[in-house]
């Protein structure tokens, strides 16, 4: 494996500052996103007249592609220039954020979601890979790749309040507006800074993989998603399920024999690989399913404004924030098991007692919810993906690292489809929208409780944890 040329000058200090803070910006732009819509969705819902179905989509949308595509964005960026791939990214992302602030509809504003998940599963993978080729030492990786995180993941915390100002002052379509500002500085700041480097030993793009994961993991998503509104025993739904198990079933069989597949199912055959990617799913279908109702909890509910709930969903990002930092040093120090274990044992109880709150429960009495699974879900996240890591071989893990984010990323896909259909089932047997959220959030805490125990069983019989 090569490596042509250098992203900047790695002898330079100032050169190798500018990158890190243009590959923080960037990854930001992308967390920033992943948790702004969620405080605009009570807006979106009376302003686009579209129910839930509609704002799933939305949130879906989004995430479907970043998900399937993540995997594929790392190799694009070793073989095409991790910068072009980069500043592609970011202009993509930009541009789709404009589309969606001017959409006419819930149609156009899905389409800029989409476009926006592709953009998103570009930039990030690059600006990592921008990263590890421009600190070769290890200890100063770790540290440029820790602010990485660190810096970035401010875009968790101030996704909410953020969010919640915005539509407060101007309405939804400011929260993708604020992207452009951001992706300009990046795409005329990288083209000055940044030089073009790529792994002339990278792997051919998996391209029938790509295509079948989204085809297949998709048709599942419109079936969860339009089954509560069209009906379960629709012909459509029906099919959209078959045709997910028969691609699904395909994506499998072609993987298995290609010499360079997206992620290689021999993987799997490493029990520590496995459960941890497992878990990962069901991290992400409880993280993305149960926030998907926060804000809409807090305004649909107890009656908050937008910009009220945005601060009341606080506790939660700002746990995650705090904690995520500390979770792979209690990893190191008492075994993945146990950190991995009592994570998903808080965030499961306080996702389980949150589904108690209703509408007279006050606020005093539900933050503190909110931070339980925040400060679960922290302690959870990064030994997994260490746990993933270290299943495999110093050279794939890299690929591990990419099949845990995705993991995540499918999980959340799931979760809010999932979760959309608790609550539409609800509502369709005479319960309130808030029984219905209830439900939901019990359905995530319980679902995490039983993978806490299944996870701390299997994870026992791995001698490495």
């Amino acid at each position: 494996m090569t490596t042509v040329g250098s992203p900047v000058d790695t002898g330079s200090r100032s050169g190798r500052a500018a990158l890190l803070v243009m590959t923080c910006l960037g990854q930001f732009m992308v967390l920033l996103d992943s948790t702004i819509v969620g405080a605009a969705l009570p807006d979106m819902a009376q302003r686009l007249h579209t129910g839930l179905t509609g704002l799933q989509w939305i949130v879906d949308a989004y995430v479907l592609l970043v998900a399937m595509l993540l995997l594929s964005g790392g190799v694009f960026a070793d073989r095409f220039g991790r910068k072009r791939v980069f500043l592609a990214g970011v202009a993509v992302f930009t541009a789709a954020s404009l589309l969606c602030a001017v959409a006419p509809s819930i149609g156009w504003l899905i389409a800029g979601r989409v476009v926006q998940g592709i953009g998103a599963a570009a930039l990030s993978p690059a600006s990592l890979a921008l990263l590890g080729a421009a600190y070769p030492v290890p200890g100063e990786r770790v540290k440029a790749i820790g602010l990485w995180a660190g810096f970035s993941g401010i875009g968790l915390a101030a996704g909410p309040l953020a969010g919640g100002i915005l539509v407060e002052a101007f309405g939804w379509p400011a929260i993708f507006l604020v992207n452009l500002p951001i992706g300009v500085v990046l795409l005329l700041a990288g083209m000055r800074v940044l030089t073009e480097s790529r792994n002339t030993g990278a792997p051919a793009i998996d391209v029938p993989g790509t295509v079948l994961s989204v085809l297949g993991v998709g048709a599942l998503t419109y079936g969860l998603i339009e089954g509560g509104s069209r009906g379960w025993t629709d012909p459509v739904i029906l099919g959209s399920f078959a045709v997910a198990v028969v691609v699904l079933a395909v994506f499998v069989a072609v993987e298995g024999r290609r010499k360079a597949p997206m992620l290689p199912l021999r993987l799997f055959r490493e029990r520590l690989f496995s459960v941890a990617n497992t878990a990962m799913v069901v991290v992400g279908f409880a993280l993305m399913g149960s926030s998907f109702f926060f804000s809409q909890f807090f305004v649909s509910v107890q009656g908050s404004s937008i910009l009220v709930a945005g601060l009341q969903t606080l506790p939660a990002t700002l746990a995650m924030v705090v904690v995520s930092p500390f979770a792979g040093r209690l990893a190191a120090r008492h075994g993945f098991r146990i950190v991995v274990t009592a994570g998903l044992a808080v965030a499961g109880a306080g996702l389980l007692t949150l589904g108690f709150a209703d509408a007279s429960t006050g606020y005093g009495n539900v933050w503190w919810r909110l931070a339980l699974t925040g400060i679960g879900f922290a302690l959870t996240m990064s030994p997994l993906t260490g746990a993933a890591i270290q299943a495999v071989s110093p050279r794939e893990g890299g690929l591990a690292s990419g099949a845990s984010s995705t993991a995540r990323q499918i999980g959340a896909v799931l979760g809010v489809a999932v979760l959309g259909a608790v609550v539409r089932g609800r509502e369709a047997a005479g319960a309130s929208f808030g029984a219905g959220l209830g439900s939901a959030f019990v359905v995530a805490g319980a679902v995490t409780l039983v993978t806490a125990v299944v996870t701390g069983v299997w994870l026992a019989r791995s001698r490495t944890v």
